[in-house]
């Protein structure tokens, strides 16, 4: 079905964390109204009564007016043209889970950077084939854009990804502020695969700085991701594009480097000496790169692209590998 977004579209929200939160900011401070679907009793109730979410992105006040708050997830989609959908991939099912209004009237916008668990498919896969959309109804947002700065008014940089340009463009108008700028591409497969490494890649940068490797070695270890990145994205699915371009190393960079990084905390945490399992109860947040790095091993038995750091990090995580050992055997072949 082909969908032309219009301006005054009806947006719903689906999603109360972090992204989603600095992603219903930028759309209510361009006017719009949207519906927000909010499976969180504590965070419903404090958007209700304060206009901000008590459990991500505090800071953030919402004009309460251009909030419609639900914990039915029918009602929020039901009147909506646009859904965006910013929630951690290893739960999307579970939020997709109630839905019974049906979908193939509306524009879905995943800004969900990681894989479906089990299905071994992106978003854009996920909802084409269960849902039985096609792929000119789906966009993308890609970053490099940690919510924080988002929220915060520091200067980002989004990429909206739509096979049409004219809806790219309609929906980067919506999320364009001062200090957002937004740029359209058309690599739904590029972007959201890019998106789905750059995870894995970071909690590779992770486990060097938390082993002790210098700032030499970390920027040799990302300069063989991007080679990677760049490799599994061109061989499993050629198409034209700029893997230098900010939604694919960009993406990558930031998350390898910033301290805003989960996957890079992740790594950090295991390259510090927790075991996988106490590493990931101590993070607060989902850290995606987990769940990618056992869905990109199990795809590319398909591929079969050499892929030498993600299945280091597939070995630490799952193979119970030593991260010293498997980050010195990595080193030495770089």
């Amino acid at each position: 079905m082909e969908i032309k977004i219009k301006e005054d579209a009806r947006w719903a929200v689906i999603g109360y964390g972090s992204w989603a939160t600095a992603l219903a900011g930028l759309l209510t401070r361009n006017g719009n109204r949207i519906n927000w679907y909010i499976r969180n009793r504590d965070v419903l109730e404090g958007l209700s009564t304060e206009g901000r979410n008590p459990k991500y992105i505090n800071e953030l006040e919402f004009d309460k007016n251009l909030l419609a708050l639900y914990d039915d997830i029918n009602e929020a989609v039901g009147s909506a043209d646009v859904v965006l959908m910013s929630v951690p991939s290893a739960y999307l099912k579970a939020f997709l889970a109630p839905l019974t209004v049906s979908l193939q009237d509306k524009f879905i916008v995943s800004a969900i950077k990681g894989i479906v668990p089990g299905d071994y498919k992106t978003v854009a896969e996920y909802l084409h084939d269960s849902f039985g959309l096609c792929y000119r109804q789906i966009g993308i947002i890609a970053g490099p854009s940690h919510a924080e700065e988002v929220s915060r008014g520091k200067l980002s940089y989004l990429t909206v990804v739509c096979t049409d340009q004219e809806n790219a463009g309609c929906i980067g108008l919506q999320l364009s502020s001062k200090n957002v700028h937004t740029s359209c591409s058309t690599d739904l497969y590029g972007a959201e695969y890019a998106a789905i490494l750059k995870n894995i890649y970071a909690i590779a940068a992770g486990l060097a700085e938390g082993l002790g490797y210098g700032d030499n070695f970390k920027a040799v270890l990302v300069s063989a991701c991007a080679k990677e990145m760049t490799r599994f994205i061109q061989e499993s699915y050629p198409f034209e594009r700029n893997t230098f371009d900010s939604a694919y190393l960009g993406d990558l960079l930031v998350t390898c480097y910033s301290t805003y990084s989960r996957n890079r905390r992740l790594g950090l945490l295991i390259g510090h000496g927790c075991t996988v399992k106490s590493a990931l109860n101590e993070m607060t947040m989902i850290a995606e790169g987990y769940f990618a790095s056992e869905c990109i091993q199990h795809l590319n038995l398909r591929h079969n692209v050499f892929m030498p750091v993600a299945d280091m990090v597939y070995n630490v995580l799952y193979k119970g590998a030593s991260a010293r050992q498997t980050m010195k055997a990595l080193a030495a072949s770089l």
